[in-house]
């Protein structure tokens, strides 16, 4: 009292509290039974988190090779931007070539709102390896002066080394599969001798084919293609410039052919090999029978466990806990079992998508797929725990006097 009458105006006495009794929060019951109940076998513990990784890993790879295959599917599209897409009628994907008549670059420069137009050559050829042997390839040209010169991503060689005459740059994941290990070597291309001047890094098909890059003159030689043929036009709108009425002027001046957004091209290469060929179809699937083992088997553990605690869930309810306070119980189990699960699952996900960055296979993990992937594992934890809550309620508290 004399240090609170003697203290400065001003200055408030500090509360008679000590550090001694400022206690943490308790953990709440519900979670410590949860706990305990989670841990108590732990046989069964270690069956659960297997299923839920087992199910995280498959789930998380399979939608990580389906948003690779997307991305290879349309990279040539999106490495080489247009406004519009003028392309042979009736093609499926970009990898779907056939030659335009070769008119269309100056019919499309003439229309009003056109900026540019570039022509882009996308044919299949003959590779012949210098050992010997032959494998099919898609041959792939743009010109040089352009902004949007393919190929990119280039580790040895240059761009500029293409405009060469006889020169082509292929990735380094397809040398066992064209019979060549670096720069200078020779092959061929439908009789043609070419040389690798470039090398890439991680440029591939979502086909089995090799993509071979080479200057827009280079790809029509080895092509057989006339000197203004191409296989689609990338046409640039002038700014300003509406790109519907653009698009609709240039259709009517060509109407063999077909004028696409940069966005429609790119989901009709995508929804070609995705789903018309079932490709997609087949990754999907994977993904949900990985889902379905994981709850399956969450189920499984949760329903055996209540069954075996059955009587301690008796006599909470004897002493009067409701049905509601058992359920959250039983919720929590499953919760934790999906932290634990997603956290191991995610890390043995994230290991095998690091290996695959230099094969042929492409997988992917965005921050999206992550955040998805955790709400479906929770989702599928308190999904899978119903049978266990419907066995809980069921439940008739005089069982305890019955012992």
């Amino acid at each position: 009292m004399e240090l609170a009458l003697n203290a400065p105006t001003g200055i408030t006495a500090a509360p008679a509290t000590s550090r001694r009794s400022r206690k943490r929060r308790p953990i709440p019951m519900v979670m410590k039974l949860a706990y305990r109940n989670l841990f108590h076998d732990r046989m069964s513990f270690f069956v659960t988190i297997v299923g839920i990784v087992f199910s995280v890993v498959l789930v998380a790879v399979q939608s990580g090779i389906y948003l690779g295959s997307q991305n290879k599917i349309s990279a040539i599209i999106d490495a080489a931007p247009a406004d519009l897409w003028v392309v042979p009628l009736g093609t499926k994907s970009y990898d779907d070539p056939s030659f335009l008549s070769g008119r269309e670059r100056h019919m499309v420069l003439s229309t009003p709102g056109v900026e540019n137009s570039e022509d882009m050559v996308v044919s299949f050829a003959s590779w012949r390896k210098p050992q010997g042997g032959k494998n099919t390839v898609l041959l792939i040209g743009t010109a040089g002066d352009s902004s949007k010169a393919l190929p990119w991503n280039i580790i040895k060689g240059s761009r500029s080394a293409l405009e060469a005459p006889d020169t082509v740059a292929i990735d380094q994941s397809y040398f066992p599969d064209l019979g060549v290990n670096g720069l200078g070597q020779h092959a061929e291309i439908n009789g043609a001798s070419v040389e690798l001047v470039a090398i890439t890094k991680r440029i591939r098909s979502f086909t089995t084919l090799p993509f071979v890059f080479a200057s827009i003159e280079e790809a029509r030689r080895l092509s057989g293609a006339e000197q203004d043929q191409a296989s689609y036009q990338r046409v640039t709108i002038a700014p300003g410039a509406d790109i519907e009425r653009v698009r609709a002027a240039i259709a009517k001046r060509l109407p063999d052919t077909e004028v696409l957004t940069q966005n429609e091209f790119r989901k009709r290469s995508q929804n070609y090999w995705l789903f018309q060929t079932g490709a997609g179809a087949a990754l999907i699937a994977g993904a949900l029978l990985g889902l379905i083992v994981g709850i399956v088997i969450v189920a499984q553990t949760l329903y055996s466990s209540t069954k075996d605690h059955i009587n301690e869930f008796a006599t909470l309810r004897a002493l009067g806990a409701g049905a509601s306070y058992i359920v959250k119980v039983i919720l929590m189990q499953a919760v934790l079992s999906g932290l634990i699960g997603y956290i191991l699952g995610m890390g043995l996900a994230l290991l095998a998508i690091r290996g695959a960055q230099d094969t042929k296979l492409t997988v992917i993990m965005t921050p999206a797929l992550a955040g998805g992937l955790f709400a479906v594992t929770v989702g599928m934890c308190v999904f899978a725990a119903i049978s266990a809550i419907i066995k809980v309620v069921r439940i008739d508290p005089a069982v305890v006097f019955s012992r």
